[in-house]
């Protein structure tokens, strides 16, 4: 998000200085290194719709403003509904992502078979595939290209403000940087930085393990990014596959708590993989590792621009799992503002920080 905001400065002709302050510089334990790099369309709400058009469009503009392809593999989301309410949901959902102009098509139990003969589908109602502008793609090719300006490697540890605007960010190597505008950037770490300006966020620290697995009798064929009813997702990733799942306890983790949670395979994703495919009855893990979303407790959704009060403190955090996909859009916003005091291509009001203040969440429907 830092790289992506710096970027877009420069890109529209920014004369300040902008300075990207990381903690590693290797990007290890990055959300951004350690996600799994996904891109989609299919959201309830027509700003994340609007915001992953934007992104689909930047990652395949790549080669010819880096020379760079990101790989965008446009497989497409799979959402399935096994229940009436989840397929009322994906109906609802569908006919605001095809008003704005998404590629997502409504699937019956018979066109299902046909386009996925892998899947068992006894139990479902209703799919949701996304035909064009989702899949996978490199997120740290990404992230390459949108480095930008001066970095250091250091840590914000202080925020001095006066006359309500901050104005200078202190760091763990002693140093003071005077600061015009503020961005907070910093993932997982969100709410840790705004309280030094005195500023509650509802932002956490949430683990998930991705799982590659090998496969004895693979499905063939160009295979989305299947959602299962369970919550499992399952994707191909050259001759392996990727999953992972929402764990049913979900608590805050520390923010060097990068353990994998092993028995999710065992006892969440194989079982419900297993019943989705006989392809996966027979599988093995080959790889694993967690990463943290910055999980917005309140909707999980992001919270983008000004503080109200500090107007010079701009939100970049809580996205929840979808910050990679979102950082093109976000990091073209929050450079508007700053250059222009206002949004200009899209209005990112509905995910301003207000809604933390009045505790009025802006919800994604889920169909799982």
């Amino acid at each position: 998000m830092g790289s992506a905001v710096a970027y877009f400065l420069k890109d529209m002709g920014f004369d300040g200085s902008v300075l990207v302050i990381e903690r590693d510089g290797t990007y290890a334990q990055s959300s951004t290194a350690l996600s799994a790099s996904g891109i989609r369309q299919q959201f309830s709400n027509p700003i994340n719709v609007r915001i992953s058009q934007f992104g689909a469009a930047f990652i395949k503009a790549a080669p010819e403003r880096w020379g760079v392809d990101l790989t965008l593999r446009e497989n497409g989301y799979l959402y399935l509904a096994s229940t009436p309410d989840g397929a009322h949901t994906l109906r609802e959902n569908h006919t605001m992502q095809v008003g704005e102009g998404a590629d997502v098509a409504l699937l019956d139990r018979a066109a299902l078979a046909e386009r996925f003969p892998h899947l068992r589908l006894d139990d479902i109602l209703l799919g949701a595939h996304g035909q064009s502008d989702e899949g996978w793609f490199d997120g740290v090719g990404l992230m390459q290209g949108l480095r930008t300006g001066e970095y250091i490697r250091d840590e914000v540890v202080g925020l001095d403000t006066f006359g309500g605007k901050i104005t200078n960010v202190k760091l763990a190597s002693g140093r003071a940087v005077e600061c015009g505008v503020f961005v907070n950037a910093a993932g997982p770490r969100a709410a840790l930085v705004a309280v030094m300006a005195g500023i509650d966020i509802p932002v956490e620290a949430r683990k998930r393990t991705n799982f590659l697995f090998d496969c004895m009798d693979p499905p063939v064929g160009d295979l989305p990014l299947m959602i299962d009813p369970s919550g499992v997702w399952c994707r191909p990733e050259g001759k392996h596959f990727l999953t992972a799942c929402a764990p049913m306890n979900d608590p805050a983790v520390a923010f060097d708590d990068f353990e994998p949670r092993h028995a999710e395979f065992e006892e969440i994703i194989w079982p419900a993989l297993a019943a989705r495919s006989a392809n996966f009855e027979a599988i093995k893990p080959i790889r694993f590792w967690a990463g943290h979303y910055a999980y917005n407790t309140l909707d999980q959704n992001a919270v983008i621009g000004p503080h109200p009060d500090i107007p010079n403190f701009l939100f970049a955090n809580g996205f929840s799992g979808h910050g990679l996909q979102q950082a093109p859009a976000v990091g073209r916003a929050l450079a508007e503002w700053i250059c222009f005091g206002e949004y200009r291509n899209l209005d990112f009001s509905p995910l301003g920080y207000e809604r933390i203040t009045t505790n009025t969440p802006l919800l994604e429907r889920c169909v799982i």
